[in-house]
């Protein structure tokens, strides 16, 4: 007998907070999209749970630290040797505060908690250090290090890791299977056209390849990104989830706008339901830290679609590492 198949949506979310872009920005230069991540975190799980939406936490090692002691105690034995030192995250440790209460930027452990309580969604991660797997002088062993210190502090919350992103969606094939030996069953990979590909600097870096993301986000420009989860290949025993979507924040420059962007998601998703496919939308919860109001307007105009689409196809919400236990409910139908 065949499992009949159906479509899924994802919506994972790269948990990161200023780990995320120590390389770019100060605090101060995006403090209000930060601190207000402990005000998006709990409306985004009541809204979710309203609409009975299963969201994936990817959430970087360091967060899960109750204080500066304990970031310190599951540190890597193997630290990554970037050449590039902006990278390096353990640099900035001697200069944030000791603990979530001092410093909201750095740490999210109550948090994590409150996401953990509901038993509904799934924290995955995001590496301990938020780890470049792609920059130069970085190493195989040193990745393993990494990853070994972020599933033993999410271990203390008795949390097992099983799915991870990639941080800048840098996918390293060569790490995948370090990866499945560590018990991560699946991945976020990227859109399959040339402008999303990490893998290739000197195209995705570009300036052309960026306005043409931008653009992306509200006319469809390379396609729907949906897929057959049956027809996804694994690499190294990791299933490969890839993103179809960046929800892109509410921009009050592009507002006149802001009704295509919604369309965009809306619309392939039910490409995804009608053709039982999946659709995988992904964001940051600093995303949604400014015009707060507008960004879950929008999510909340999304969910209702989803809502819509499950009633009338079955269009299921699932979390990135039940989706990858069902591809292989699937595949062992098929052999």
């Amino acid at each position: 007998m065949i499992l009949k198949t159906t479509g899924y949506f994802i919506f994972s979310l790269d948990f990161e907070l200023h780990w995320g872009m120590i390389d770019k920005v100060d605090v101060s230069q995006y403090e209000e999209n930060l601190k207000n991540v402990k005000l998006v975190i709990p409306r985004l799980l009541e809204l979710a749970n309203t609409y009975n939406i299963k969201l994936t936490f990817a959430t970087v090692g360091f967060l899960f630290a109750k204080d500066k002691n304990e970031l310190l105690y599951y540190k890597p034995k193997q630290l990554p040797t970037y050449k590039d030192k902006k990278f390096d995250p353990y640099s900035k440790i001697d200069s944030i505060g000791n603990n979530e209460q001092e410093d909201g930027f750095h740490y999210a452990s109550n948090l994590i908690d409150e996401i953990s309580k509901s038993q509904k969604h799934e924290i995955s991660t995001h590496t301990y250090s938020h780890y470049y797997c792609l920059e130069d002088g970085q190493t195989k062993e040193q990745f393993e290090a990494d990853l070994l210190a972020a599933r033993a502090i999410a271990l203390k919350k008795n949390i097992e890791i099983n799915s991870i992103v990639f941080p800048r969606n840098q996918v390293n094939n060569n790490l995948l299977e370090t990866c499945y030996k560590n018990g991560i069953n699946c991945y976020r990979g990227t859109e399959n056209n040339p402008i999303y590909n990490t893998g290739n600097k000197k195209i995705h870096g570009n300036i052309i390849a960026k306005g043409l993301r931008v653009a992306d986000s509200f006319i469809n420009l390379t396609g729907h990104h949906t897929y057959k989860i049956e027809n996804q290949r694994k690499e190294a025993q990791i299933i490969n989830i890839p993103s179809s979507r960046f929800l892109r924040p509410y921009s009050s420059t592009l507002k006149l706008f802001d009704p295509l962007r919604i369309s965009r998601v809306k619309s392939a998703m039910t490409h995804a339901a009608k053709n039982n496919e999946v659709y995988h939308l992904w964001n940051h919860p600093h995303n949604l830290g400014k015009n707060i109001d507008e960004n879950f307007k929008a999510l909340e105009s999304i969910f209702d679609h989803y809502n819509n689409l499950n009633k009338k196809y079955n269009f299921r919400s699932m979390t990135m590492k039940e989706l990858a236990k069902n591809y292989s409910n699937i595949n062992e139908t098929l052999l």
